[in-house]
């Protein structure tokens, strides 16, 4: 969470979604306990225009502290398609 009000108050990126996951890496401290033993990843997931990819990803790696020892994982892959979903500006009011 920490990362992502990063990306909004810095970058001004609001579209990105958290998934959670369990597991334990192969080099994991966790994986030489024990079979089973395991623990919550979360996911973050976002889309960028081509033009802005590499900025966020060089800021999701540093400020997610990915560039330290079992920091995670990170990539990045050009996306096959995608749509902008974005609010209009002018909406009336609810009642």
């Amino acid at each position: 969470m920490p990362v992502l009000k990063l990306l909004k108050s810095e970058l001004g990126i609001i579209n990105a979604n958290i998934n959670h996951a369990r597991g334990s890496g192969r080099l994991s401290p966790l994986n030489y306990r024990g079979a089973g033993e395991q623990t919550e990843k979360e996911i973050l997931s976002l889309v960028v225009d081509e033009q802005q990819a590499d900025e966020v990803f060089s800021f999701i790696f540093f400020n997610a502290e990915i560039n330290r020892p079992h920091g995670g994982l990170i990539f990045q892959s050009a996306l096959g398609l995608s749509t902008r979903y974005q609010i209009p500006d002018q909406l009336p009011a609810e009642k």
